[in-house]
């Protein structure tokens, strides 16, 4: 496992906000302003987040400058794991965020525009212009979309005092806001019944909002609940047992399989169904709410070609190789790999993606495994951290000879300094 892989949490693909409508030196800044250069390129990669800028870092030193393009709207680039000590105050929502030409690879061309269509038959993609793409080889790093409007009364309710979200960037300082603004009631955070990334997110921001009432002395006024859509606390029993016991020092109500379905924040009500009773509904009165939203494949995957029946991108699951277009791979969020979507697996899928493409432009076969590491530092208050690794079967997958699923300061300050200094000098490098 390579030390990147190590030490990447939670994902760092691009943002996709569904409600919002927009537009060698390796340090090198690209400024290319058009929307596509050229009409052809050796190695064509979709989306310029996490997955995307690394492999075209990658691509690039095989087939040189000139032949590798990325096709990205989005003129700032996002570290998504910093979102969880913004919202939590701990860090300004300013460090997470760089201009994408910046974090874009020298001699790689920026293509500024968004895909509409992928026709994997004839080798091409189309943008949002009408412009045809033609490939030799394809890869497919779009992210994933988040769906806030699937909540009744969302996004609109944001608008209002007392409610928040870590997973976009117009409503992750609302959620510090509320936290600070929190006098007595109810606090409820949710876990929606769709895949997420990175599952842990939802429930850190809990465990800080518990440390900073603490800390200010409005613990005692506060009930904190954590409804999830889970039957489970976390994918992996280590680290859900350590969840657990947290939960019971610190006097946190669980309430499994409730899924949020509507919010009327001018009532301050969060309206919950029951997934063991579907059809029956509870309402809970709030005083902070964290909205974790339901999320999905990007809609340009939806009845794809490349997709399979629920839209995410069919890939091995060892080689990341498309199951069906040899010349098409697909890494991180977009994909259906059945692990945890994060940053950190996308660190460790994207040393195997580069040796399954190295003996695929060789016409041999990929013979490089993913295991399906990913990783998931569990923030359980402002200096404290449990670092979840683990594989395809839920097995943890530790670095360190210590017992990882005991909070530890050093694995705070990882998260907090040590990732991000080496997501952006290191990994999208």
């Amino acid at each position: 496992m390579s030390a990147i892989g190590v030490v990447f949490s939670c994902s760092g693909l691009r943002p996709s906000v569904r409600w919002l409508k927009p537009g060698m030196n390796f340090f090198g800044l690209h400024t290319a302003a058009r929307c596509a250069a050229k009409d052809y390129y050796e190695v064509l990669v979709l989306g310029g987040g996490a997955g995307g800028i690394t492999m075209s870092a990658r691509m690039k030193r095989k087939v040189g400058a000139g032949n590798v393009a990325v096709v990205e709207p989005s003129k700032t680039h996002y570290y998504q794991p910093l979102w969880t000590l913004v919202g939590g105050g701990a860090k300004q929502l300013a460090a997470s965020a760089r201009p994408t030409g910046s974090v874009m690879p020298k001699g790689v061309e920026w293509i500024k525009s968004r895909v509409t269509a992928l026709d994997p038959e004839k080798n091409c993609i189309w943008l949002e212009n009408d412009t045809k793409v033609s490939y030799k080889y394809l890869i497919i790093a779009l992210g994933i979309s988040l769906h806030y409007e699937k909540i009744k009364g969302l996004p609109e309710g944001f608008d209002h005092p007392k409610i928040g979200s870590n997973y976009s960037v117009h409503t992750v300082e609302k959620t510090w806001k509320a936290l600070q603004d929190f006098k007595e009631g109810n606090a409820i955070f949710t876990f929606p019944n769709t895949p997420v990334k990175c599952a842990g997110a939802p429930q850190k921001i809990m465990y800080l909002s518990e440390a900073y009432w603490r800390k200010t002395g409005k613990r005692s006024k506060a009930n904190i609940m954590f409804n999830t859509s889970l039957g489970v606390i976390f994918g992996v029993k280590k680290y859900a047992d350590a969840l657990l016991e947290i939960i019971k020092e610190r006097n946190i109500a669980v309430n499994y399989k409730r899924n949020l379905v509507e919010v009327r924040a001018d009532k301050q009500e969060a309206v919950f169904e029951n997934l063991d009773k579907p059809g029956v509904t509870e309402v809970h009165q709030y005083e902070m709410l964290h909205v974790t939203p339901p999320m999905g494949p990007p809609d340009v995957l939806i009845n794809s070609p490349v997709s399979d029946g629920i839209g995410w991108v069919d890939v091995d699951k060892e080689t990341l190789q498309h199951k069906k277009y040899p010349n098409v791979f697909g890494i991180g969020d977009c994909t259906n790999l059945p692990t945890s979507k994060t940053a950190a697996a996308v660190a460790a899928q994207s040393g195997v993606l580069d040796k399954t493409i190295s003996l695929v432009m060789k016409n041999q076969l990929p013979t490089k495994k993913y295991d399906g590491y990913t990783s998931c530092p569990l923030v359980t208050g402002y200096n404290k951290v449990i670092l979840a690794e683990f594989d395809y079967d839920a097995q943890p997958l530790e670095t360190f000879p210590i017992d990882q699923s005991k909070e530890r300061v050093t694995m705070y300050h990882m998260k907090a300094d040590m990732m991000p200094f080496l997501y952006w000098n290191a990994l999208l490098k």
